[in-house]
């Protein structure tokens, strides 16, 4: 079924834009696969972290733009939606760093 705009306008298909999407994230999971079983995990391992965080962040930019079509909308809905999951990621970020930071001064300080 075709979709229609209020002005009764067939809208163009996007389905050659969902195909090529897949086709972007396919070729990232393969690289990232690629990237995991290749590179020495005990040489590269914050490459490896790094690489993975960045590809993880483009296909999530992907699916969030194409999939759930928020490339499409205003900036300021982009930015209600981007900026508190960007205080979320800081928040776990902080608390993992802190939660070890204690630990640590546990083990050393306290139990000395």
């Amino acid at each position: 079924m075709a979709q229609h705009t209020e002005s009764g306008e067939k809208l163009p298909s996007q389905t050659k834009e969902i195909w090529r999407t897949f086709w972007i994230l396919l070729g990232i999971t393969a690289l990232e696969f690629v990237i995991a079983f290749t590179v020495d995990a005990d040489l590269y391992k914050w490459t490896k972290v790094g690489i993975f965080i960045i590809l993880t962040l483009v296909k999530a930019y992907y699916i969030v733009g194409i999939f759930m079509h928020l490339k499409h909308e205003v900036k300021s809905l982009i930015w209600t939606v981007v900026l508190p999951c960007m205080f979320v990621a800081w928040l776990v970020v902080a608390l993992i760093v802190e939660g070890g930071y204690i630990g640590w001064e546990r083990l050393f300080f306290i139990g000395k």
